[in-house]
């Protein structure tokens, strides 16, 4: 069962495509979509990351950021980025460390799940029956944006 609403975000450092490290604590004051989905370049997780793709500007402009988070490795997320032309981060999971944390663990891959994380790290949405195609318009629409 996902997270609940209201309860402190757990903290995490991963790679993202470009071999950075990323932490929670790096957004520190600004709002994060913390997306997981199971496998990189599959029917469902293109449709939800390009959903996020065409719709970063509005992201952008709200300051809130965009992380995806899956099991796949650095190498898997560059393919997934350059085919589709993402503009945000994908974070590896490989050590599935995030997916326990956030209580994700679909056997083996992430479950479809987002969280909402505010500027001080408590989760403020939670939403765990994903449209892929319309997700990104309907997390802003949960925010009332």
């Amino acid at each position: 069962m996902a997270l609940a609403v209201g309860t402190d975000a757990p903290a995490f450092t991963a790679k993202d495509t470009n071999g950075n490290t990323v932490s929670l604590s790096d957004f520190k004051g600004k709002t994060v979509v913390l997306y997981f989905y199971p496998k990189d370049d599959t029917p469902g997780c293109t449709k939800q990351a390009c959903s996020f793709r065409d719709a970063i500007d509005e992201y952008q402009n709200k300051d809130i950021v965009v992380l995806g988070v899956s099991a796949d490795d650095e190498a898997s997320h560059q393919a997934f980025t350059q085919k589709y032309n993402l503009n945000f981060p994908l974070l590896a999971d490989t050590d599935k460390t995030l997916i326990k944390a956030y209580d994700v663990d679909g056997g083996g891959y992430a479950k479809r799940v987002t969280y909402v994380i505010d500027g001080n790290g408590k989760i403020i949405h939670v939403d765990s029956s994903v449209n892929t195609s319309t997700h990104a318009s309907d997390i802003l629409a949960a925010l009332g944006l």
